[in-house]
């Protein structure tokens, strides 16, 4: 396949640059399209941002213009960019990511840095518990911050599991991971844990109307989608699961449904927790810490 078939004006860097913002910039806004050049020099060719800007009248040769058009081609069905490269920075680890897992996102991200920031240093040795942890970012993460502690993470999903136990290998971080539906109380683990986290599915069906294509038709409905009769079903597993293997002075951090954040509070407050709402970096209610009643201070 030639440059012309390709659509390329040629196979300057900048040529290419600029055709991505001819065929994108109306889908996703110039600065994801300038964000998603970055990204893909980088994948594909090791360049940082000062390269790619230093380098605009560089040519590149034709095997690497090919995987700038089919990726030009993926990115105009909202094939998600992290699919396209295969995988997305997380807490400064490299998260494998697939359509078998959710691609982790920033609001998560914030909410790990935030347990990072404040969690007592003096827990250094404790137990982690990861629930339906996907892709493996959030223990993973959390392990490489608290490299004594002793980390568990329970998915449902055989698939998912595998990419984060590939994801562990592949970032020095010895997790242990269970396969467990949390709904049915997650069987084969015993003890207390300092912290309980997880970012459980809490999109309500009728919430599809409102998701994007790059969302919807790419990441796993079983990590995102609820019933809307009963969209806190995993927050009431969880809480089940937390107040049997919670530590007494231990923390428990969930990721929310912005709409349901009083809802979500409410019940976690009604099983025994003092629960405190946390917004991300938009404004919206993003995650609740909990801690048990009695260990208020």
């Amino acid at each position: 396949m030639n440059t012309r078939n390709l659509r390329f004006r040629s196979n300057r860097v900048r040529d290419i640059l600029a055709l991505y913002h001819e065929e994108l910039d109306g889908m996703y806004g110039s600065g994801e399209v300038l964000a998603f050049g970055e990204m893909l020099f980088e994948a594909f060719l090791g360049w940082d941002r000062v390269r790619l800007l230093t380098s605009r009248e560089q040519t590149i040769d034709q095997s690497d213009l090919l995987r700038f058009h089919w990726a030009l081609e993926d990115l105009k069905r909202y094939r998600p960019i992290q699919h396209i490269i295969g995988f997305v920075g997380f807490c400064g680890c490299r998260i494998a990511v697939s359509p078998d897992v959710l691609i982790p996102r920033p609001e998560t991200e914030e909410m790990v840095q935030w347990i990072i920031s404040t969690f007592n240093i003096h827990h250094s040795s404790f137990n982690i518990l990861d629930l339906c942890t996907g892709s493996g970012c959030i223990a993973i993460a959390l392990k490489k911050a608290f490299p004594a502690a002793d980390v568990t993470a329970v998915d449902v999903s055989p698939a998912a599991l595998e990419i984060a136990r590939q994801n562990a290998k592949n970032n020095g971080a010895e997790v242990h991971f269970v396969e467990g539906d949390v709904l049915d109380g997650v069987n084969g683990f015993n003890g207390s844990y300092g912290l309980i986290v997880s970012n459980p599915p809490y999109v309500m069906e009728k919430e599809r109307v409102q998701m994007q294509p790059n969302v919807l038709d790419y990441d796993p409905a079983l990590a995102l989608f609820v019933p809307d009769d009963d969209p806190l079903r995993f927050y009431k597993a969880i809480a089940a699961i937390a107040k049997e293997h919670l530590a007494a002075d231990g923390l428990l951090v969930v990721e929310i449904n912005e709409a349901l954040a009083d809802e979500t509070a409410a019940l976690f407050r009604a099983c025994g927790f003092s629960p405190t709402i946390h917004d991300d970096f938009r404004g919206k209610h993003r995650w609740i810490a909990a801690t048990f009643h009695t260990h208020i201070q």
